[in-house]
């Protein structure tokens, strides 16, 4: 195998793997995604790529917007509904909190 050809092939790997890398985590901050899910999507992404031979970008686009899709497809709505609520009245808990300190000054 020529250079240029190990050059490309690392350089094509690198980006592979940023893309997964970036996919595991946006995948992760949608409502109602855990642990199994991320893994279920990350092993069906790896055997389409390994089985059809295409760079995940190719296969599946941007990994923001697959992890938004996957996350859809993967989560029940009820979960992820509930989800969105627990995560609303954490951030409001989290303003007031901020702004009690603001208040008093720790």
């Amino acid at each position: 195998m020529a250079k240029k050809d190990r050059t490309a092939d690392a350089a094509g790997e690198k980006d592979r793997k940023k893309w997964m890398a970036r996919f595991q985590v946006r995948l992760a901050m949608q409502p109602g995604v855990d642990r199994a899910v991320v893994l279920q999507a990350v092993k069906e992404v790896t055997t389409h790529c390994a089985d059809a031979g295409e760079h995940p970008r190719t296969a599946f686009g941007d990994p923001d917007a697959y992890a938004v899709q996957a996350a859809a497809r993967l989560v029940p709505a009820d979960r992820a509904a509930r989800a969105r609520r627990h995560d609303g009245v954490v951030d409001t808990l989290d303003s007031v909190l901020k702004r009690a300190r603001d208040v008093t000054g720790l």
